[in-house]
C-alpha cells in the first residue's frame, strides 16, 4: 500500500526518491522487524485491543523513528559505505545527497516522533530521551566495539518500554523479559545481516558480531533465538498467556530452524533471506499474542 505512495512522491518530486532511499521507506523490513514487538508489547500490556490512539502512536512512531535511524545510520557510515558492494549506491555514499541533509532529516523526523510521544504520558515522554540518545549513538558503535548489534537491540527494544509506560503507566518487571528477548533476536537477525557484508567489512575496518563470531555464527545466532524463545516462554507466563501464544512461539522456532539449515553455505545472498525471513517470526509471535488475547 506504501510502494504506490512512494513512486508518486517520487515522480513528483524529483529529489524525494533520494531521500526515501536516505530513510529506507521502500525497504519496510527493519519497519516490520520493530513494530512487531512493539505492537506484541501494547496488547500484552492493555490486556487486549490497546486504545485506538497508542495504536496510531506507536505505528506511526516506529515508521519514524526507523527512517531517523537510517539517516543517522548512513551518515555515520558515509566514508564506509561507498567501498561495501551492498550500500556503495546509498544516496550519500554516491553523493545524491549532502551529509547535514541526512543530518536534518534525521532531527526533522525525530521531534515528529517526539511530538507523538508528548501525547502519552509524562513517564513515557520521559523514556522517550533513552530511545533519542541509542538511536543517535548505534551507528557509530561500529567503529570502536565488536557489538554494534547489541547498542542496535537495545533501541530497537525500548519501544517495548514505552508500550507499558504509555497504556500502564509503568513498566513492570516481567516487561524486562521482553526487551531481553527482543535485544537477543535483534543480535540474532542483525547477524545474518552482518554476515552479508562481513568479507568488505574486514577490509575495510568496521566491526561486528559476524566477524566477532566467525565460524561459529550458525550456532551462536541459533542460540540466541533459543534465549529470545525462553524469555518470551517466561513473560507469556508472567502476563498470563495461553497455548496460542505458545503456537506463535512454536512457530517462531520453525522459522529459525529453516534460517539455519538455509545459510550453510553463508553465501551473501542465503543471509540475507534469513534475515529478511525473521519478518514472519516477528509476525509469528505477533499473532500468538494477539489471538490469544481474542481468545480470552
Amino acid at each position: 500500500m506504501l510502494s504506490p505512495l512512494l513512486d508518486a512522491l517520487a515522480r513528483t518530486h524529483p529529489r524525494a526518491r533520494d531521500f526515501i532511499a536516505l530513510t529506507r521507506l521502500d525497504r519496510p523490513i527493519g519497519i516490520y522487524l520493530l513494530l512487531w514487538p512493539t505492537l506484541s508489547a501494547l496488547w500484552i500490556a492493555a490486556e487486549g485491543l490497546p486504545p485506538l490512539a497508542l495504536i496510531v502512536i506507536f505505528t506511526l512512531g516506529v515508521i519514524l523513528t526507523r527512517s531517523a535511524g537510517c539517516a543517522i545510520n548512513d551518515y555515520a557510515d558515509r566514508d564506509f559505505d561507498g567501498h561495501v558492494q551492498r550500500t556503495r549506491d546509498r544516496p550519500l555514499a554516491s553523493g545524491l545527497l549532502r551529509p547535514r541533509e541526512a543530518l536534518l532529516t534525521f532531527a526533522v523526523l525525530m521531534v515528529a516522533a517526539f511530538a507523538l510521544v508528548l501525547l502519552t504520558n509524562p513517564f513515557t515522554v520521559l523514556l522517550s530521551f533513552g530511545a533519542v540518545a541509542m538511536a543517535a549513538l548505534y551507528p557509530f558503535m561500529k567503529r570502536h566495539t565488536h557489538l554494534p548489534q547489541l547498542f542496535l537491540g537495545a533501541a530497537y527494544s525500548w519501544g517495548i518500554l514505552m508500550a507499558f509506560s504509555a497504556t500502564r503507566g509503568e513498566v513492570p518487571a516481567a516487561a524486562w523479559l521482553l526487551y531481553a528477548a527482543n535485544l537477543l533476536w535483534t543480535i540474532a537477525y542483525d547477524t545474518y545481516y552482518a554476515m552479508t557484508d562481513r568479507d568488505d567489512d574486514l577490509k575495510i575496518g568496521v566491526k561486528s558480531t559476524a566477524i566477532l563470531f566467525g565460524r561459529a555464527d550458525r550456532q551462536i545466532i541459533l542460540a540466541l533465538q533459543g534465549l529470545q524463545l525462553a524469555c518470551l516462554a517466561l513473560a507469556g507466563h508472567a502476563f498470563g498467556l495461553g497455548l496460542l501464544f505458545e503456537i506463535g512461539l512454536g512457530t517462531a522456532a520453525g522459522c529459525y530452524a529453516w534460517q539455519y539449515q538455509s545459510t550453510r553455505s553463508r553465501e551473501r545472498l542465503v543471509c540475507l533471506q534469513a534475515f529478511l525471513h525473521n519478518h514472519w517470526a516477528g509476525l509469528a509471535v505477533f499473532a500468538g499474542v494477539l489471538l490469544d488475547q481474542l481468545a480470552r
